[in-house]
């Protein structure tokens, strides 16, 4: 669902206060976190959509990996999960077998237990999971905290949402999409455990809102201004070569734009890489935002753990004006 039609409903939802609750739905963050108790606490997830590839197996371990990387955005350990599925009494029930077991073998290698799940039948697909994990109080990085000076790290190319959308409509072929599908499923648990030990201020996600939506809900968040160097924004191949197809650009895209691109400022960046910016992700990479006395110890840590780094911005003081720059 589009931002803005989404912040509509919300803002008129009574607020939810418990001294507890160390982190809701108020500035937009990945999960929520709720203090259990001394110094620890829950963070808790939820994620599910239709198939974005049109293998059963993939489709399950790419929804898997995308709902366990909330947990891993907030600087938490997963624990549990369970599945949610929407399925069609009209399509073999092999085929579900192999969604479930896709999602399964990805919390396998998280090191996450299966405790359960919902089903309901649906005319479309959707599968994904409530993910459970735990985190040290004093331990959770927000997205809502970054700090004027910071270096702004994305641990995954991005364009899953130009990619899929062509796999979809018969653009592109599996073989030409498969270093796509290889990040999507990809466990941001690398990323996440190269934050453990290192000053990191904030960090979120790039999943459907973009690359653009998720940097401006921290721009918002942490009252700063964000600036992207668009150049040093990695890409996947094949989104490079179709962004000029308009039949494989995703209608999130013009929905992201239309709820974010008015506090976006850019500067000398061509169109294409503009629309990268908008582009919705699935299980897309860890955008980490630290001071640049720990930079490079993190983009060490990262490289040794085989996540994916790219020092893609920086993040500036709060200034009038728009909160996001493309340059």
């Amino acid at each position: 669902m589009g931002a803005s039609p989404l912040a509509q409903v919300l803002r008129r939802l009574p607020v939810q206060k418990s001294a507890s609750l160390m982190v809701g739905f108020g500035t937009a963050d990945d999960a929520a976190v709720y203090e259990i108790h001394g110094d620890k606490a829950v963070v808790a997830t939820l994620d599910f959509f239709p198939p974005v590839v049109d293998d059963p197996f993939t489709f399950g371990q790419i929804a898997a990996s995308n709902a366990l990387s909330d947990i891993y955005a907030m600087g938490g350990t997963p624990a549990f999960a369970l599945n949610i599925v929407c399925f069609p009494d009209t399509l073999g029930l092999g085929v579900l077998e192999r969604i479930l077991k896709g999602g399964l073998s990805k919390l396998k290698e998280a090191g996450v237990v299966l405790a359960g799940g919902h089903s309901i039948v649906d005319n479309e697909v959707k599968y994904g999971l409530s993910v459970t994990g735990f985190v040290d109080r004093d331990k959770v990085i927000r997205n809502s905290t970054a700090r004027p000076g910071d270096v702004l790290i994305l641990t995954k190319p991005i364009g899953t949402g130009i990619v899929t959308t062509a796999l979809k409509r018969g653009i592109l072929s599996t073989t030409a999409a498969s270093e796509a599908i290889k990040s999507m499923k990809a466990l941001n648990k690398a990323a996440s455990l190269s934050m453990t030990g290192v000053k990191v201020n904030a960090c979120t996600d790039i999943t459907g809102y973009g690359l653009i939506g998720h940097a401006m809900e921290m721009a918002k968040g942490s009252g700063v201004n964000i600036v992207i160097r668009a150049g040093d924004v990695p890409v996947f191949k094949a989104a490079m070569r179709l962004v000029g197809n308009k039949a494989a650009r995703p209608g999130g895209l013009e929905r992201n734009r239309a709820s974010f691109g008015k506090d976006v400022r850019v500067s000398g960046v061509s169109g294409p890489m503009e629309l990268f910016g908008y582009d919705p992700q699935t299980s897309g990479g860890l955008l980490i935002s630290a001071p640049k006395a720990s930079c490079a110890r993190l983009v060490k840590r990262l490289v040794a753990q085989g996540a994916g780094c790219a020092i893609i911005g920086r993040v500036e003081s709060r200034t009038r004006g728009r909160q996001l720059k493309l340059e």
